[in-house]
């Protein structure tokens, strides 16, 4: 009976492995990491050569004494917390030591602890946490229950340590997000709108594959282009928003005399909320599309929204208006301003790619780990991606699967939170009109002569 009961609890165990990781991490993986952590931490440390020698001073004075001699000094622990996911030690580094040290023996920490991966976070001067994931976590995206978001950011999906990946547009109000047929920008997108749908802002789409990708969010969209005709009507009237915003700015920025200081300010989040405008975030499916042209017409069309897009790239973040743009590719190739534009946004997300040079596009001025990382991303990984910034931090992230019908239903609950933007009123889309069964369709009766 012993026996029956332990294959049990052994079977048990290897399922829970298998399609419970957090449980399993729980149960087994988590005691197990403890123990090879406290038992084995100096050594590690040591051998990591996460270590700086003592002072002169106390180690001749060791030898003087005749006592101990003294031990290199090392990383000491501060706290220990216990994550469904993983570990997390928190480290006060010894005095010679920088964060740089343990992200360099961070790969070497990972074998010697046996766990999945390591990831080292600077908390303040002299002090790290060392983020450590009991397995892989992007295999199947489950998003936290508890997600603290701000007045202008929407979790998108979540990040290989375990943290959430916010796309916050008062951090970074410019993004571009790049990739291959296929890899995941359209689920991201989806992730993105659906974030965005329940709070204060203005969604404004650029679809120029007649509307494909956003027409099901039309709901909760204030305006909505579906060719590249209507986008160029779109973008002159968003500049014109931009410019009635920067008039509405300088009248009430508080630069008259007698003014408290605190009170003066040069965007619109400084404004009173009673007079603030709400915020505009400016959705472009396809960019290349913006690009193309066949005839001089289009040449001339080109270069006037190419012109806008520079301008509200440049200027729009201090006045409430963001800018998301996705493509499959983005270099000089697509024609004149494709680098000015591209350089204006700060927020980088690669997926899986076609060729190193595009990687290089999204994530080259960044960090050159952060290309190589993007250019193995594996086929069968959809939706995996490397997000980085202008900083020169970088991460892997994930975006849950989901389908349009889920972020249309969204749209439709949150839809009596589109503001009515009277300038973009003739591009605003009508929600299409559910199509009637055959057998809820009325039925004429045929009238017989006799």
């Amino acid at each position: 009976m012993l026996l029956v009961l332990v294959i049990l609890a052994v079977v048990a165990l290897w399922v829970a492995r298998l399609r419970f990781p957090a449980v399993y991490w729980s149960l087994v993986g988590l005691p197990a990491a403890l123990f090879r952590v406290l038992s084995s931490y100096r050594p590690t440390m040591e051998a990591c050569d996460l270590t700086v020698s003592p002072p002169w001073w106390r180690v001749f004075g060791n030898k003087l004494s005749g006592a101990e001699v003294i031990r290199p000094g090392i990383p000491k622990i501060r706290s220990i917390r216990p994550t469904t996911t993983g570990l997390r030690l928190r480290l006060r580094l010894a005095a010679g030591l920088a964060p740089d040290d343990v992200v360099a023996s961070a790969e070497r920490l990972r074998h010697a602890w046996g766990v999945y991966s390591v990831h080292v976070r600077e908390v303040r001067p002299g002090v790290v946490d060392l983020r450590m994931t009991g397995f892989d976590i992007l295999d199947r995206v489950r998003m936290p229950r508890r997600l603290a978001t701000g007045p202008l950011s929407a979790v998108v999906g979540l990040r290989e340590d375990g943290l959430p990946f916010v796309r916050d547009y008062r951090k970074i109000p410019h993004a571009l997000t790049l990739g291959a047929n296929d890899t995941g920008k359209s689920t991201y997108q989806r992730c993105l709108i659906k974030g965005l749908a329940p709070l204060d802002v203005a969604l404004v789409g650029i679809d120029c594959k007649r509307g494909v990708e956003q027409s099901p969010f039309a709901s909760r969209l204030s305006a909505l282009a579906t060719t590249p005709d209507q986008a160029d009507g779109l973008l002159d009237a968003l500049v014109a928003v931009m410019e009635d915003r920067f008039d509405l700015l300088c009248l009430h920025q508080g630069i008259t005399p007698g003014t408290p200081l605190e009170t003066i300010t040069s965007d619109v989040w400084g404004l009173p909320k009673h007079l603030r405008p709400v915020p505009i975030v400016v959705l472009i499916d396809e960019i290349a599309e913006l690009f193309l042209i066949a005839c001089r017409v289009d040449a001339e069309r080109r270069d006037r929204m190419v012109t806008q897009l520079i301008r509200l790239a440049q200027l729009a973040r201090a006045v409430g208006i963001y800018l998301e743009i996705c493509g499959q590719r983005f270099g000089s190739e697509l024609g004149k301003g494709a680098t000015a534009l591209r350089a204006q946004l700060t927020g980088r997300v690669v997926h899986r790619c076609n060729d190193k040079q595009t990687a290089e596009m999204g994530l080259g001025d960044i960090n050159d780990l952060a290309v190589v990382a993007a250019t193995s991303i594996p086929d069968d990984r959809r939706g995996t991606a490397i997000a980085g910034d202008s900083s020169g931090g970088w991460s892997r992230i994930r975006t849950p699967k989901t389908t349009l019908g889920e972020v249309a239903a969204v749209c439709r609950e949150f839809a009596h939170l589109t503001p009515d933007l009277p300038a973009l009123a003739p591009w605003r889309p009508v929600p299409p009109v559910p199509a009637q069964s055959p057998a809820s369709a009325p039925v004429e009766k045929a009238s017989s002569s006799r």
